[in-house]
């Protein structure tokens, strides 16, 4: 058995798992490993899913929603940007309100989906961490690369302990990298935990 106990945060991270044979993340999700992730979850454990780590949380029901297939239905490699709709929690600290980041994004099925009343839900809640816009910070439908519904490139659980995101803030970390873009989510991390 896995006990995550001693964990301060789990990190499902991007791939193929199992080759996504079946729809993205969902044979991952009922994989052994999941069941001590579901009970890390209910015991207000921390979570961070990015890409397929992302699409296997939905998979698991951590998260609402569903991913669908990119509405070019071709794989995008590329950077994007975000705009960060909460900030103040465990993964987004370190940002300001409203502050637009670059991120690279590699999936082919990326376009998040939720009913409306979900959507609703999620944005009355201020549950909608990231949001995909152009430069500027202005959420059009040209900066909306995979068609996600509202531009949604991010969400968090009721309780702001579980974060899932399609693009990749892990991959701009260092000026090696192109860039630090993504370093605010994990110094807010780091935050989190030293001062819990």
């Amino acid at each position: 058995e896995t006990d995550l106990s001693g964990l301060d945060l789990v990190v499902l991270a991007g791939g193929f798992s199992y080759g996504d044979y079946l729809r993205c993340g969902a044979m991952a999700a009922q994989s052994p490993v999941m069941e001590p992730v579901r009970d890390f979850a209910a015991k207000g454990g921390h979570i961070l899913g990015v890409c397929n780590g992302f699409q296997i949380l939905i998979e698991a029901g951590l998260l609402p929603g569903g991913l669908l297939r990119n509405a070019s239905l071709r794989f995008l490699s590329m950077e994007c940007h975000m705009r960060v709709e909460r900030a103040g929690t465990a993964f987004t600290s370190h940002w300001q309100q409203g502050a637009v980041f670059r991120a690279p994004m590699a999936h082919g099925d990326g376009n998040y989906f939720a009913d409306e009343a979900t959507l609703d839900r999620l944005e009355g809640e201020g549950l909608v961490a990231f949001r995909y816009t152009d430069a500027d910070g202005r959420a059009t439908a040209a900066a909306n690369l995979n068609g996600s519904a509202r531009n949604i490139a991010g969400i968090l659980s009721p309780n702001l302990r579980i974060c899932g995101l399609m693009p990749h803030p892990e991959d701009l970390v260092d000026p090696l990298m192109g860039g630090t873009d993504g370093l605010p989510m994990f110094e807010s991390l780091v935050s989190t935990f030293e001062t819990a």
